[in-house]
């Protein structure tokens, strides 16, 4: 597990998602490289509608590997914004550049505090242990 990177200036939760802070209220959404590396190859991703509003624990898609399904949740509540098309075409991204090119959405804040209640790296990485 020591090969795998959890970037300091992002926010992660115990359902193996990372959170950007843009600051201005909106974040970029991903899943971690635990849990890339967890799921094997990625082949198809679902993502949610831009302009979806989503409640934390909400489920906005879904990730499907060549060892199973698996949901993705909302860390935060808020208004989906955007969502990353290039992984309609090409899933592996996840799997290739998981805090890069292979994030999954974004979202308008519903309280931006509520940040701060999500794991910072350190704390991501001992509930790994």
């Amino acid at each position: 597990m020591s090969t795998l990177e959890y970037p300091d200036d992002l926010r992660y939760t115990s359902d193996h998602e990372w959170v950007k802070d843009h600051g201005d209220g909106v974040v970029r959404i991903g899943i971690t490289a635990y849990a890339q590396d967890a799921l094997g190859d990625v082949v198809y991703v679902s993502l949610p509608t831009v302009g979806d509003t989503v409640a934390v624990g909400d489920s906005v898609g879904e990730v499907e590997s060549t060892k199973s399904v698996s949901d993705i949740y909302a860390p935060l509540a808020g208004e989906i914004t955007a969502v990353n098309d290039s992984l309609d075409a090409t899933p592996e991204l996840i799997n290739s550049d998981s805090y890069g090119e292979g994030w999954m959405y974004e979202l308008r804040l519903e309280d931006p505090a509520a940040l701060q209640d999500l794991l910072d790296a350190e704390g991501y990485q001992a509930q790994l242990d």
